[in-house]
């Protein structure tokens, strides 16, 4: 194992421990020393670990970058700084500035009666219990480095409550806002709670306000109780020198509901990994990706749908369009284990090279080890298609305007996915501009100035 990028974060946890502990919850510090020892002997997967086939974790963590470990303050006032406004679409907005919860200014609409969407912190002194009782339960750190390292070094991040029968109609957005005037490493953690009954819907909008090489990794855990529902969407819109790693883990109880979007418009290099198990009968779930990338961009998409029971549905869609000299990576794996009869699964991957130069690599995989089950997957990778160019070529349509027509119908079947209609709206909008080759930013936003 090579230790060259792991030893400046293992010298670094045995240097900062005390430091790190001091401005953090006891939930938080009760596996820190663990998830320490098993990121110190994992060490950054390499290209033969099969989940990380297609991107070099080592080389992204091996840049000496800064941390804020003394939970500095930064200096940012968010609502003059960033102005998302999606028309017609009314949120409970917050913000997570770096990997720290922004509380100096909270949204004016109330949140329904037994709703918490605070920091982890904050949460652990309430209700330690129940932070107790869920943190760092299926993001093992012991199964993967990132995790662990995550784990070792996050200090607070964003709790989010639903309890029992309680339904949430108004979307909660968080805005993670990357601020630094040096290059940075981020570590953000999420805690999603949702009991039995309830149901959220939760928008997470990734930007970066100054123009350093950040890094950031973020684990996700998400818990959806019998009965309940949670959506979730992940949209990114960074920039070239923003490095990202996210691991989400959901568990589902007996006919629940989740549909996980991730949507990913402008970045650096981006690895996302997402593991959905399925712990009760009747639950379904639906995940879908959209991908648009030109230049040097690299996205890697690392799904895991692990059905343990029987009776469950899964659906999964992702689409790329790669220009330029762009990198994409799917990697699906659909498992069904023993006794998980009447198991219903798809899996596709629709992938679109608009240049000789972008590679798109694909593997999507079935794993079956129960016999009454409906499952099918596939993938495919193309180019433009040549006629269809030169039919509406002929009926007036310039070459860039066709172009652009056709990569656009091609992703809108992703976009068609999303629940929130104003968001929906809102996307379709910001792919056409995306595909101009405009600024993909929100409008009114000081950050895309």
């Amino acid at each position: 194992m090579n230790m060259n990028s792991e030893k400046q974060y293992i010298d670094l946890y045995r240097e900062c421990r005390e430091m790190i502990c001091s401005h953090s919850a006891a939930p938080l510090n009760a596996v820190r020393d663990d998830a320490f020892a098993a990121f110190s002997s994992l060490g950054f997967p390499t290209r033969k670990v099969e989940r990380y086939k297609y991107t070099d974790i080592g080389e992204l963590f091996a840049p000496d970058y800064g941390l804020n470990l003394s939970r500095l303050d930064i200096p940012v006032d968010p609502y003059e700084a960033f102005r998302c406004d999606v028309p017609n679409l009314s949120t409970s907005l917050y913000f997570v500035v770096n990997d720290m919860f922004y509380s100096k200014a909270m949204p004016k609409a109330r949140l329904p009666e037994g709703v918490r969407v605070c920091s982890l912190c904050q949460a652990a002194a309430e209700m330690p219990d129940v932070v107790a009782r869920h943190y760092a339960r299926i993001a093992r750190s012991d199964e993967d480095a990132v995790t662990a390292l995550n784990t070792m070094l996050a200090q607070d991040g964003l709790f989010v409550y639903v309890p029992k029968g309680v339904k949430v109609d108004r979307a909660v957005q968080v805005i993670n806002i990357l601020r630094s005037n040096v290059d940075l490493m981020v570590n953000r953690r999420v805690l999603i709670i949702v009991e039995d009954g309830a149901e959220a819907r939760l928008l997470f909008c990734d930007h970066a306000a100054d123009d350093r090489d950040f890094l950031t990794t973020q684990v996700i855990e998400a818990y959806v109780g019998e009965n309940a529902s949670l959506d979730l969407y992940c949209l990114e819109e960074t920039h070239i020198r923003n490095h990202r790693v996210s691991n989400v883990y959901v568990e589902q109880l007996a006919s629940s509901r989740v549909n996980h979007n991730v949507i990913t418009l402008h970045n650096g290099v981006t690895r996302n990994r997402l593991d959905i198990v399925f712990k009760g009968e009747g639950a379904e779930c639906s995940a879908n990706g959209c991908v648009i990338a030109d230049k040097s961009q690299h996205v890697d998409n690392n799904t895991l749908i692990d059905h343990q029971v029987g009776h469950c549905t899964s659906r999964e869609l992702y689409k790329y369009v790669l220009d330029g000299d762009a990198r994409g990576a799917f990697a699906g794996r659909v498992l069904v284990r023993h006794g998980a009869q009447n198991t219903t699964s798809q899996e596709t991957n629709q992938n679109l090279c608009a240049s000789r130069t972008a590679r798109m690599y694909t593997q999507p995989m079935l794993e079956i080890y129960a016999d009454d089950v409906k499952c099918a997957h596939g993938s495919t990778v193309g180019q433009l298609n040549d006629a269809a160019l030169f039919y509406m070529r002929q009926r007036g349509i310039s070459e860039k305007e066709a172009k652009l027509l056709l990569e656009f119908a091609f992703i809108n079947e992703v976009i068609d996915h999303i629940g929130l209609e104003p968001l929906r709206d809102r996307l379709h909008h910001l792919v056409e501009k995306r595909f101009r080759g405009e600024l993909n930013k929100c409008e009114g936003c000081k950050l895309c100035k």
